[in-house]
């Protein structure tokens, strides 16, 4: 008798034992045959120490015993065979494991050689695009849909594009948006250390992601009325949020024109590997009402040394990223080089629910752009504010937004891209996963209208 088949899992959760990995895997126990409607009928837990693994779903299922029936993988970056046995029995893998630069490719590769689904909560741009340049094609060959930056970074902030451009009904016309990332805390705010990690790998990277760029075909640019906005300071003390703000170059940012690039492309959005006739009717009406801006992100503060601190963090690794004794000091001393903002312990349970956030976007544009007519000449005159809330943004949002993107592709699979890489907000914008998350403790708001003068 032939051996029986291993058993597919609808999840499997790679890297399952870091810190946001246990966090994803409280979030998605939620839903694990939760109730008949729910699409996520078996989960598998995965990462390299069996025991880790063991002890981190011990803690997401507390205080109840851990599930019996969610079996726990051995598998390992270092290790292609293993990665290849766990991608043949995922429907969906959720890819955790960071820095990406370092584990995140042979993830991605597994799944686009077995034909399955990847998301991952990378917020790294050069990870990113090599991805897109090196697997696109394999994956599109063998229907794996590969989907990073599936978590804080850069679900709200692309859902919260899409839905501030969809305010702006014609004859108005939205030129820029400037997004405001403020976050609160009534303890301390602790940042994820992948992050950090993630930021000093990034820097000490920059010229291989410049490198990956110029060796890429240049992608259409999508056509925006009127003259770009000006550059502005570094540092804003004016804005309509009264609150001091910085320039971040922020991975929203690049995954975001990612998205208006693949629009430019496609018009009406991608279409599904067997989309219902409803689905394509409703694809193509909603890409119709979303207009591309120029994007930039700032992070929010009423204190101005909050941004001192960031500058300062910024500083140390532009000047020691770029040496491999610096990268030691700074992956070593995170605390002391942060500020106190980042360090090797991670956040307390105290901390983290005692954290939120809030992304104002602000966007400037023509309350008619047919009048307009010498646009290169004439000023925006109307603003719109449009608000993303909810809670921590590392491990309560980054877990919520990874689980429903997986069971928007659980439940609606058919009517997605057939496989290939691309962003976030070009597979999930016209699905249902704005109100998902909405259910799940974010919102999606306006705030404001008014003419400018």
């Amino acid at each position: 008798m032939a051996p029986p088949e291993p058993e597919v899992f609808d999840v499997v959760i790679f890297g399952a034992s870091g810190f946001t990995g246990k966090y994803v895997i409280r979030e998605a126990l939620k839903f694990l045959n939760s109730s008949s409607t729910s699409p996520l009928r078996s989960l598998a837990v995965a990462g390299r120490s069996r025991d880790r693994v063991a002890a981190a779903l011990r803690w997401a299922a507390a205080p109840a015993p851990p599930p019996e029936d969610v079996p726990i993988l051995a598998a390992d970056t270092s290790d292609p065979a293993s990665l290849a046995a766990l991608a043949a029995r995922a429907r969906v893998v959720l890819s955790c494991a960071g820095p990406f630069r370092l584990h995140g490719h042979a993830v991605a590769a597994a799944c686009a050689a077995a034909g399955a689904d990847c998301l991952d909560i990378s917020g790294e741009p050069e990870f990113m695009e090599r991805v897109e340049a090196e697997l696109h094609e394999p994956a599109a060959r063998t229907g794996s849909l590969i989907v990073s930056a599936c978590g804080f970074d850069s679900v709200p902030a692309e859902l919260g594009f899409l839905f501030h451009s969809r305010q702006w009904e014609p004859p108005s016309a939205l030129v820029s948006v400037e997004a405001y990332v403020y976050l609160q805390s009534t303890k301390r705010i602790v940042g994820n250390i992948g992050t950090y990690e993630s930021a000093v790998l990034g820097v000490a990277n920059a010229a291989q992601l410049q490198a990956l760029r110029r060796s890429r075909p240049r992608r259409p640019r999508p056509n925006i009325p009127g003259p770009p906005p000006p550059k502005g300071s570094l540092i804003e003390g004016q804005n309509p949020l009264g609150m001091w703000a910085m320039k971040l170059p922020s991975a929203d940012t690049v995954v975001l024109k990612r998205t208006l690039s693949t629009l430019t492309e496609h018009p009406e959005g991608l279409p599904g590997a067997e989309e219902t006739p409803e689905y394509a009717e409703h694809r193509k009406k909603f890409w119709s009402s979303v207009k591309p801006a120029h994007f930039g992100v700032k992070i929010a503060s009423r204190s101005l040394m909050m941004l001192v601190r960031f500058i300062f963090t910024g500083i140390f690794i532009g000047l020691l990223a770029n040496f491999s004794f610096g990268r030691s000091l700074l992956l070593k001393y995170p605390e002391f080089f942060s500020a106190g903002m980042f360090r090797r312990a991670g956040p307390t349970e105290e901390e983290v629910k005692s954290a939120s956030f809030k992304m104002w976007f602000v966007g400037h544009g023509y309350s008619n752009v047919d009048s307009s007519l010498e646009l290169g000449r004439s000023k925006p005159d109307k603003e719109v504010i449009t608000k993303v809330s909810g809670p921590e943004v590392g491990y309560i949002t980054t877990p919520i937004v990874l689980v429903q993107c997986a069971l928007v592709l659980l439940s609606q699979r058919a009517n997605l891209p057939k496989g290939g890489v691309y962003t976030p907000g070009a597979v999930f914008g016209p699905t249902d996963l704005r109100q998902r998350l909405q259910e799940n403790g974010l919102s999606f708001e306006v705030n404001a209208t008014r003419a400018m003068h």
